[in-house]
């Protein structure tokens, strides 16, 4: 109790004010129970063991008795302790069947033959329940202890059963806050990994809002309200008044307060309610019997107490409850992850389990061991350690040997539960050894210096894997990290994003061996991201779309050869045209057809592209040209057919090839040679006329079209409703003409004359002759409305005009005297 006082103590010491009658009346009880529940009055100890078909273990490996087992029982009392104790032990046959007399055994402490031989006791045949009882020795008290038991052995029964679950149950939740406090105070960093460890292997529940506070709050916050903490309780009240409803609700709340004083074992409230109860129903003049916990260590059991003893009429009867007498019933130790595989070189090898806490809480399991085949078939055990902090069976293999085992063995979990055999799951192991690794190819053609890269190294001894390092020539290996998330498969992140192009090892090292695997691997300039490959049936050429592609090579598909037909620049995004010197291949691809296009890097990486092989790209034939000359065209005569006066306008006639028939959807699109001009002609807008299916007129003004600065070749192609196009083909060279007005001369014929009008800037050159043998240049930027030009040969001239200077055209001009 708080202050060694009871709740009524408690009240008369002005501790409790403002808190209802009826609630303190609860409060009395609770505080009965708190104490109890805490457990932390520390009791005598004994030391016991018990011998099964000639076997002897320390009590805290004992998981049940069976009948002709033999118990050995000594008190640890002071020799010269005033209150003399009587040991009493009874073996009980069911709650509704009184035990013989004959099965209750009793030794005096303070005797010197028991202090130094203790007791034995043999289980008789029908026993079910053993109690040993600690009763202070008045005249007449193994009478009266016995037919205390022989006359409510219901109660007794239960007693012992609950004794028993209590006892489990605070050893589990010991190992557990033992861990917890043990991790905070030596490395707090791990506490969150180790206590959900230990909180899945003891089956305690974990708030894991605590691992979102301060480190240094994170120890109090999870052992906090430990009422709470055992994901079940093997304990059912027989008291439903106080151990269900609102009654239950506030001894919980009054529980887990600092004034009950509950502490670490309120989880314990539904057993200790019954046990007081149950005590209390066995109250006598002379004797009330009270609970008492076994702690057992080796042969060694620590009794605690939940009140002081009474050593005055009514004295206090210790009963602490021993092993069940039963059949053994192990646990079902299930492996976490029945596909998981482990290394046996590992020396901290752990093989995490779940489904059995008291193997974790308890020493009932014990002497385990894994049971694996050397080479040769022969049985080897490896010690197991069950720890909880670490999850699992902690695994000895400090006495295998190199090259003993196969490089892939199976092993069984065995041991003793009790005076049992024991035998656990099967795990699948690997031995670590000198293997060769091996890498996807696509993650392999994705290393790229500059970027780190994400790999994932194959081969069935990963498990074995102890650390893995880069290395760049002679430079110092760098840390990776990775881990294996399939028996076979290491992910790792390389350090690449500092680092230049070129070869590079990974180290790759296994537990226990010193030479570590070495796997050679390069990282690459940045790739070409490439989209699609785009041909059509009937091309020998196609265009590579995408990102980077100065790194293209070359590209085969269906066996033919595709090169670049320009080299592309570092920074060249778009589409990079290949064509292909075999194409007649190339043209009998069919469309529709579903190939893939293997793209070669210069770096000699192969990037697999799928294609389609699109519908024909249409295809129009030209007929005929028709060119109508402009008004400023009246004294200039063209020297080539092609020329298309700006303000003039052409008329082409075209048949359709691909397809047979021209559509109405499909347009003609005319461009100048650069690029900078265009216009889609279409029958919708009336400037495409059908003349039948396959042929067609085509109508283009250029002025209105283009505008007034578009000049030089132009060209056109077909286009079809999805874009599909044609191949460029020439149509007319668009020439701007100059407004030219009259020649003047002077009387002297060897003299120049003076040509005057507008746009002279649009003229190349002037001669008299149509070989330019006497000829002047028009410089660039002249913004004159006069120039000096040869003498005409009578009224003409020849002039190259700036927009085609390959062709030579006449004017004709009159010839004026110059003005006196």
């Amino acid at each position: 109790m708080c202050c060694g006082g009871s709740a009524w103590e408690m009240l008369r010491r002005g501790l409790i004010r403002n808190i209802p009658w009826a609630v303190l009346l609860l409060l009395a009880a609770s505080s009965a129970v708190a104490d109890t529940a805490a457990f932390d009055l520390i009791g005598p100890r004994v030391e016991m063991t018990a011998t099964h078909g000639g076997k002897t273990l320390p009590i805290s490996e004992v998981s049940n008795l069976q009948a002709g087992d033999r118990l050995w029982i000594q008190t640890d009392l002071p020799a010269d302790e005033s209150v003399h104790y009587l040991l009493i032990v009874g073996f009980l046959q069911g709650p509704t069947n009184p035990p013989p007399e004959k099965w209750f055994t009793v030794a005096e402490t303070w005797d010197k033959h028991f202090r130094q031989e203790g007791m034995v006791v043999t289980v008789p045949r029908g026993a079910q329940q053993a109690l040993a009882l600690l009763a202070p020795d008045t005249g007449g008290g193994f009478s009266a202890v016995r037919s205390a038991v022989r006359s409510k052995p219901g109660v007794f029964v239960r007693a012992a059963r609950d004794l028993n679950s209590a006892s489990v149950e605070r050893l589990r939740l010991d190992t557990y806050l033992n861990t917890v406090e043990s991790t905070s105070q030596s490395d707090p960093k791990d506490l969150k990994k180790n206590s959900a460890l230990a909180a899945r292997t003891l089956g305690i529940k974990l708030d894991q809002d605590c691992f979102n506070k301060p480190i240094e709050q994170q120890e109090s916050c999870l052992v906090q309200g430990n009422e709470q903490l055992l994901l079940q309780d093997n304990s059912q009240s027989m008291v439903a008044s106080l151990t269900s409803g609102p009654s239950a609700d506030l001894i919980g709340a009054v529980s887990s307060t600092p004034i009950a004083h509950s502490g670490y074992y309120s989880p314990y409230i539904g057993s200790v309610v019954d046990l007081v109860r149950i005590m209390g129903s066995l109250h006598s003049p002379n004797y009330e019997y009270i609970p008492a916990l076994s702690i057992p260590s080796e042969e060694k059991v620590n009794l605690r107490l939940n009140s002081p003893p009474s050593f005055h009429s009514p004295k206090s009867v210790l009963v602490m409850g021993l092993p069940p007498v039963d059949t053994a019933q192990a646990p079902e130790i299930r492996a976490l992850d029945p596909k998981q595989e482990y290394c046996l070189d590992k020396s901290s090898l752990v093989l995490p389990v779940t489904g059995a806490p008291l193997a974790f809480a308890t020493h009932q399991g014990h002497d385990f061991f894994l049971q694996i085949k050397d080479k040769s078939g022969n049985d080897v055990k490896l010690p197991a350690t069950p720890d909880a902090e670490r999850g699992g069976f902690v695994i000895d293999t400090s006495s295998l040997k190199p090259g003993e085992l196969d490089a892939s063995v199976e092993g069984t979990l065995e041991g003793q539960w009790g005076f049992q055999n024991f035998k656990g799951p099967t795990f699948r192991f690997q031995s670590a050894r000198l293997t060769t690794w091996t890498v996807p190819e696509a993650q392999q053609a994705a290393l790229v210096a500059g970027h780190d890269g994400t790999l994932d190294l194959h081969s069935s001894a990963a498990v074995c894997v102890e650390s893995v390092e880069m290395q760049y020539a002679a430079a110092k290996p760098v840390k990776v990290k990775w881990s294996v998330d399939k028996s076979d498969e290491l992910k790792m992140t390389l350090p690449l994003a500092g680092e230049t192009p070129g070869a590079f090892k990974l180290l790759v090292t296994q537990y226990g061996l010193a030479v570590p695997d070495a796997v050679t691997l390069r990282a690459y300039v940045d790739e070409a991201k490439l989209e699609r490959f785009r041909i059509h049936a009937g091309d020998s050429h196609g265009e590579l779309i995408g990102a980077r592609l100065d790194e293209v090579a070359s590209l085969e598909l269906n066996g033919i050869k595709f090169t670049p037909e320009k080299t592309a620049d570092s920074n060249s995004d778009g589409g990079l045209l290949l064509s292909t010197s075999n194409a007649q291949a190339a043209t009998a691809l069919k469309a529709g057809s579903e190939l893939t296009a293997h793209v070669t890097l210069k770096d000699e990486r192969v990037v697999d592209l799928p294609t389609t092989i699109a519908l024909p790209r249409p295809k129009v034939s030209l007929m005929s040209v028709s060119v109508q000359s402009g008004t400023t065209a009246s004294f200039v005569h063209l020297g080539n057919s092609q020329e298309l006066p700006q303000d003039g306008s052409v008329v082409f006639a075209l048949k359709s090839e691909v397809p047979a028939e021209f559509p109405r959807t499909e347009k003609i699109e005319v461009a100048t040679a650069d690029g900078s001009s265009d216009v889609m002609l279409s029958v919708d807008r009336g400037n495409l006329i059908l003349q039948d299916a396959q042929s067609l007129l085509a109508t283009l003004d250029p002025l209105k079209a283009f505008g007034p600065s578009a000049f030089g070749a132009l060209r056109f192609r077909p286009v079809s409703h999805d874009g599909s196009e044609g191949d460029w083909q020439p149509l007319a060279t668009l020439v701007r003409i100059p407004m030219l007005k009259e020649v003047h001369c002077p009387p002297t014929a060897s003299d120049s004359c003076t040509l005057t009008g507008e746009n002279l800037y649009l003229v190349d050159a002037v001669a008299s002759d149509p070989s330019f043998g006497h000829s002047v240049s028009v410089p660039f930027g002249f913004a004159g409305t006069n120039l000096t030009v040869p003498r005409p040969d009578g009224t003409l001239l020849y002039i190259k005009l700036r927009d085609d200077p390959a062709t030579v055209d006449t004017v004709a001009l009159p010839v004026l005297p110059d003005a006196q």
